[in-house]
């Protein structure tokens, strides 16, 4: 009997079929990332018999029947998923919303939403009888991967550009992870490690290559309509850099609605930074051919947009080319969302109105939903009395140096009362 679930896979551009068995990575046709297929008709007869989602579990295993392996022992004995929804009722108000909830997922072991690709790919790993994995990363997945290793004891491999937050690479450290600095980008990084693992034959785990984490990650979608009682949201805001989160969300609400879970799906909003914003330049480029949707299919990989040098103060959505564009920019039309940017200033002050409105303290890549949703609002993409998703993806002690930016610096003061005073503005005050 089969470990896996999935029953195979198919080319997200040139729709190839692949048995579940194939052990490789992209398309062997066209060369284009892959997605995992599920007998979904079982699904829906599971939850119709009250037997999906799994009773008893809050993490990510409650939706297993949509996950690539079928036996619990093979994932990490970590929590991960299970996060809170938070709503925001004065956040609402400020912008004309029906309703404002964020989902804080920076609250996973790890601190990022990435922990649930990592626990997909190490159950993946673990069934293949897979000793180590590699990944290449600007900190978060690459962390992620080295505590979701360190669980299930395997050993890691990751690769970060050298201008990685700190923080980020000591979590690498700490995990037990040999920590590979390159003097490049991630993108440099992202081929070294496609180069080296064909090389050595390591397990990959690299975002918007390896399929499998698009599945892991699809889980916080499931999460939120069932935080929100089935009732789905207008749009969901999902941050965007190699486009894999918001590939595996769209994935996972159309899934949802063919088990009956949704009715109707919700529109994508995808937020990036202005300076790393190859998606939104391809989200535009699509809808200006107007293309059927078999033509979308066809053309769609021709005309993913690159940046040349991306950099932002979100470097977990700082990007040249977005590795799973094909998939993102799919599941964004489909939706008939749309993709809005943010500059670096909007993004830092993201951080802090979060911070002092939400309670919430994020990173920048997870700030850039909010930032993004105030531009979606005032240009009237997102309307008025709309219910909405943030996803927050990431936790701000991921970033110190960026929340610092964010926040400005404390007072100094002498150990004088006077002084306390005075520089609060109490003196002279009774």
């Amino acid at each position: 009997m089969s470990k896996f679930n999935f029953t195979g896979l198919e080319c997200v551009s040139c729709r190839h079929r692949l048995e579940s068995d194939f052990s490789g990575y992209v398309c062997p046709r066209c060369g284009n990332n892959l997605r995992v297929l599920y007998d979904l008709d079982r699904v829906k007869a599971w939850r119709e018999a009250g037997k999906f989602p799994a009773r008893g579990r809050t993490d990510l295993l409650r939706y297993g029947a949509v996950l690539p392996v079928a036996e619990e022992r093979f994932y990490p004995d970590l929590r991960v998923g299970g996060t809170p929804l938070y709503e925001r009722a004065a956040m609402a108000r400020e912008l004309g919303l029906g309703a404002l909830y964020l989902k804080d997922d920076g609250l996973n072991p790890s601190g990022s939403l990435k922990d649930r690709a990592s626990a997909a790919v190490v159950a993946v790993a673990a069934v293949r009888g897979v000793r180590l994995v590699a990944a290449a990363s600007t900190g978060n997945a690459g962390s992620s991967m080295a505590c979701m290793a360190a669980a299930a004891g395997l050993s890691s491999i990751i690769m970060v550009p050298q201008s990685a937050p700190p923080a980020k690479i000591a979590q690498l450290l700490v995990f037990g992870a040999q920590v590979v600095a390159v003097k490049g980008s991630y993108d440099d990084a992202f081929d070294l490690c496609l180069r080296l693992s064909e090389r050595h034959g390591w397990f990959n785990r690299n975002t918007g290559y390896n399929p499998f984490t698009r599945e892991g990650k699809k889980t916080v979608i499931y999460e939120v309509v069932e935080q929100l009682e089935g009732a789905a949201p207008d749009w969901v805001v999902v941050p965007v850099g190699d486009g894999n989160i918001i590939s595996a969300v769209g994935k996972g609400l159309r899934e949802m609605q063919q088990i009956g879970m949704i009715r109707r799906l919700p529109r994508l909003l995808a937020a990036q930074a202005a300076t790393s914003d190859a998606i939104s330049r391809t989200v535009a480029a699509a809808r200006s051919r107007n293309f059927s949707g078999d033509e979308l299919d066809r053309n769609l990989p021709s005309l993913i947009q690159t940046v040349r040098g991306a950099h932002t103060v979100a470097d977990s959505i700082c990007v040249d080319l977005p590795r799973d564009g094909v998939a993102a920019v799919w599941e964004i039309l489909h939706s008939q969302g749309e993709a809005v940017t943010a500059t670096d200033e909007e993004i830092l002050q993201a951080v802090a109105e979060l911070g002092r409105k939400a309670a919430v303290f994020v990173e920048p890549a997870a700030a850039v939903t909010w930032a993004a949703l105030r531009k979606a609002v005032a240009a009237g993409i997102v309307e008025k009395g709309a219910r909405v998703v943030c996803l927050l993806t990431g936790s701000g002690l991921k970033d110190i140096s960026a929340a610092q930016k964010a926040a400005g610096s404390p007072l100094v003061v002498p150990p004088d009362e006077a002084a306390v005073e005075e520089a609060l503005g109490l003196a002279g005050r009774p």
